[in-house]
């Protein structure tokens, strides 16, 4: 019989003092799951919060030397869930913001089949812990996110969210902001189901530690959105903005021939060239669609290559766990040579 392992990650900087009461929170059984573990990543802390997570009997923990970022951290994270075999990621904060008990209701849709991502939504616009700029500003972003995603997502960056097995597969983050808003408009492009449930939260303890004000929040996230929908939409933006510059450049032509019908077109020549370079641009930037799209294609296959080399891993991974496994219980006579003949293609071919 096949079991279900849910693995629940929690990316941390310096979160050594909120994270027991995060993991304390954190629900040990969930029907329809045969298997819960958890998982931290430490991104470079200072303080000891890989041995906090060790001595409250975290399964894995994964530490970067240096800050990488949250993105990063993320991305490590599903790699190493991935390959721990979990069949459903859950990523939730360390600094207790999410109600834990609320994962159960966050992978129902995934163990329904229902969905490949689900997102916690958490009532931005009536949510009490979120002040009436913080609100504002995430319905806003959270609109534009679900046009450009072609998703009916109300709470784009959320960072409570369950993830199927075969989604993380398929996702490669490539930001180095946060991963929310980058995971939702490539999931929405490769045509992944995804829909979202009402969580719980609790008031913050302490300033965001992603960004250090409002602003500078915005510019990030707006960078990432536009980088993202660019790299799955290439021929549209540029394509687009080739066609602006150009109509942008008919202006000052039309306006030249009209004087020069009338008679006046010496001292209107400004116009002409100005005309003249805006509809090179134009063309220019077009031409670039062209290539980004060709590029665009390439990156589909490479993200294809990249879906079967991780499961060959995976394979592999367990494979290993299983030769493991037989050693110690006495059973390599019978099962072991059968794992040996099952890896040594792959390794040859390495």
């Amino acid at each position: 019989m096949t079991l279900t392992r849910l693995i629940i990650q929690i990316p941390c900087l310096n979160e050594a003092d909120d994270l027991p009461a995060t993991l304390a929170a954190l629900p040990r059984q969930i029907p329809g799951i045969d298997a819960i573990e958890i998982l931290v990543i430490d991104d470079g802390s200072h303080d000891d919060t890989s041995e906090v997570a060790r001595r409250w009997g975290v399964h894995h923990v994964v530490r970067h030397r240096r800050n990488r970022g949250l993105a990063n951290a993320f991305q490590s994270g599903l790699d190493m869930c991935l390959v721990a075999g979990a069949d459903i990621i859950v990523n939730t904060d360390a600094d207790g913001q999410y109600e834990g008990a609320d994962i159960a209701a966050l992978v129902q849709p995934i163990l329904r089949g229902e969905a490949d991502i689900v997102i916690g939504d958490r009532g931005v616009g009536k949510n009490a812990h979120f002040g009436p700029i913080k609100r504002r500003l995430q319905r806003m972003g959270s609109s534009v996110v679900r046009k450009l995603s072609g998703t009916d997502i109300t709470d784009a960056v959320s960072g409570f969210r369950a993830i199927s097995r075969e989604a993380a597969q398929r996702l490669t983050i490539t930001t180095e902001f946060s991963y929310t808003t980058d995971m939702l408009i490539q999931a929405g492009r490769k045509r992944m189901a995804i829909t979202s449930v009402p969580v719980r939260t609790h008031p913050a303890t302490r300033p965001s530690r992603l960004f250090t004000s409002i602003p500078r929040f915005i510019s990030q996230t707006g960078v990432t959105i536009v980088r993202a929908y660019t790299t799955y939409n290439a021929l549209r933006v540029f394509v687009g903005t080739g066609m602006l510059l150009t109509l942008a450049g008919l202006l000052p032509i039309v306006r030249f021939m009209w004087f020069y019908v009338n008679g006046d077109g010496s001292g209107h020549i400004q116009s002409l060239v100005i005309g003249g370079s805006l509809l090179v641009l134009g063309a220019l930037v077009a031409v670039m669609g062209m290539l980004a799209d060709l590029i665009t294609a390439n990156r589909k296959l490479l993200e294809a290559t990249l879906h079967k080399v991780r499961r060959l891993e995976e394979r592999l991974a367990q494979d290993d766990g299983m030769a493991e496994a037989c050693e110690k219980e006495g059973e390599a006579a019978d099962i072991l040579p059968l794992v040996k003949r099952k890896r040594e293609p792959a390794r040859r071919s390495r």
